[in-house]
């Protein structure tokens, strides 16, 4: 994408003002610098507007995709709507983030990736959980210190407990909908920054909940050879598992409770306020004769994210999140669809030019 100038702050649209464009979206860009969060489109504009007085709010997606007054569309509306929404947003010559997942399969990404490169246009995907503070203090111990050394095992959950099924489309039937297409976005494009692409993916997805329409525990297994990667994800998780665990050569390390950013949108905490990101949980080191050691992790913060989009348009930075390192991410997503439907383990479905381009990144 060439150098670009635009208004200073950048001027933004938000499509969907559910759960992800609410919770996440509308707080962060408000209160990331350069950035000016001028219209949402949302069928509810009464409650856009009673926790954003200020924000224009439209009707309709392509009411926000016309206007002038936008730089950069961002789509956090259902998933089946990112591919029209965002190739809709491209040909008006909008940049765009999505929400994760990028889209719903490795067509529709390839078909986005290749006309956002016609439009030159900015196309990157909301990874947030990347400046998690308990992914960066695993990535930090495990590859900057060398703490466990050569790893052999790692696993990575994001358990819930939602014993009721919610009237919301991510669990109803429908195309994009389940927990896998909800958290493995998360649990990959993480796993995937550690380790790269996995040589192989086996995968069991299974609805457990009594009134479940859709998938609501996912267990997947990439395989690199002697690195085993476990990722999992469940609906009916009270409590007692480890958000990430790693074994290695040298010893274990284990980080028990998750980043806090989320907890903290959710409870109305506006990002960058006193405490926003603080984790008080340690990673625990183990080593054989040796006692277990507390190792202290930093603050997270999601800003990042839309700093390095800012940066990233004016020509200042690299993008955050290319959009070809999310292609890499629905490869994985699809091999693990593919592999729990016909129970055989699947190969990542990237061409030798795709994996060549994702690996070199």
């Amino acid at each position: 994408m060439s150098k670009n100038s635009h208004p200073v702050p950048l001027r933004v649209g938000l499509i969907g003002y559910g759960f992800a464009g609410k919770t996440f979206h509308a707080p962060l860009i408000q209160t990331t610098p350069g950035l000016d969060l001028r219209v949402v489109a949302s069928s509810s504009a009464e409650k856009v507007h009673a926790d954003r007085r200020d924000v224009a709010v439209v009707d309709e997606p392509s009411q926000l995709i016309a206007r002038r007054d936008v730089d950069l569309v961002v789509i956090a509306s259902p998933n089946a709507t990112h591919a029209p929404l965002a190739s809709e947003a491209l040909r008006a010559g909008k940049h765009v983030v999505i929400d994760k997942p990028f889209t719903l399969d490795l067509a529709e990404a390839r078909d986005l990736i290749q006309l956002a490169d016609q439009c030159d246009r900015l196309l990157s995907v909301f990874q947030n959980r990347r400046w998690d503070s308990d992914f960066l203090g695993v990535q930090d111990v495990i590859f900057r210190q060398g703490l466990i050394g050569r790893v052999t095992q790692f696993e990575s959950h994001i358990d819930r407990y939602r014993p009721e099924v919610r009237a919301r489309w991510r669990e109803q039937r429908g195309a994009g909908a389940g927990l896998w297409y909800d958290l493995g976005p998360h649990l990959v494009d993480q796993a995937l920054q550690l380790f790269g692409l996995p040589q192989w993916v086996s995968a069991h997805l299974a609805i457990q909940r009594r009134a479940g329409e859709v998938d609501d525990w996912a267990h997947v297994r990439l395989d690199y050879g002697a690195l085993q990667v476990l990722l999992h994800a469940s609906m009916l998780v009270a409590g007692g598992t480890a958000r990430f665990t790693a074994h290695g050569e040298r010893g274990s390390l284990v980080k028990p409770l998750p980043d806090q950013q989320e907890a903290q949108l959710r409870a109305g905490v506006e990002p960058g306020a006193p405490g926003w990101g603080t984790d008080s949980d340690p990673l625990i080191f183990y080593r054989d004769g040796h006692p277990a050691q507390q190792i202290p992790v930093a603050a997270g913060d999601y800003r990042h994210y839309y700093a390095g989009i800012r940066d990233a348009i004016a020509g200042n930075a690299t993008n955050p999140v290319p959009a070809l390192q999310a292609l890499g991410v629905m490869a994985v997503l699809e091999a693990a669809m593919v592999s729990s439907r016909d129970g055989r383990t699947i190969e990542p479905a990237l061409s030798n030019e795709e994996y060549a381009a994702w690996s070199g990144r």
